[in-house]
């Protein structure tokens, strides 16, 4: 119950310094007031108007990531690297989140068994507060990384 508590302190000071800092993609609708899955459906039903550009001969496309079991993928280095170049968190907080994430361990269990043990050397907490916010935090920069290839994600929110 008190690390609920403290996992909803951490993310709320950590929402507030992304928003405060203009740090979230213009097309995140998480974590954001008056975003949610319902604007990012109605964002991309909106822009469904530049399919028509087929018929001006210009390319479009639609390209959608399914990323089931996602959580699991996130990588502790790299995600700590990009809280700390991309979000500006050092120090303290920076330490703390290290130790959230690097002081996990993970076992499978059946009926009557379970195995030993593992430290967790990637993905975030499931059913944590700070789990969702933190594979947010992971996956920001995925808009600079399309536009790097000089492709224009108009209609990809990212919820």
């Amino acid at each position: 119950m008190l690390s609920k508590l403290l996992e909803r302190l951490v993310a709320r000071q950590l929402l507030n310094h992304v928003r405060i800092h203009k740090l979230l993609p213009d097309l995140q609708s998480a974590y954001r007031a008056q975003h949610s899955t319902e604007t990012a459906v109605l964002k991309v039903l909106s822009d469904i108007h530049v399919l028509t550009a087929a018929d001006r001969k210009d390319l479009s496309m639609l390209t959608l990531l399914d990323l089931l079991a996602a959580f699991d993928t996130a990588d502790h280095p790299i995600l700590l690297r990009r809280l700390k170049i991309s979000y500006g968190l050092n120090g303290v907080v920076h330490l703390w989140i290290s130790s959230y994430l690097t002081n996990c361990t993970q076992y499978v269990r059946c009926p009557g068994s379970r195995s030993i043990p593992l430290p967790e050397l990637c993905g975030v907490p499931h059913g944590s507060v700070l789990g969702p916010l933190l594979f947010l935090l992971y996956t920001a920069d995925l808009v600079q990384l399309v536009e790097s290839f000089g492709l224009h994600p108009q209609s990809a929110p990212v919820c």
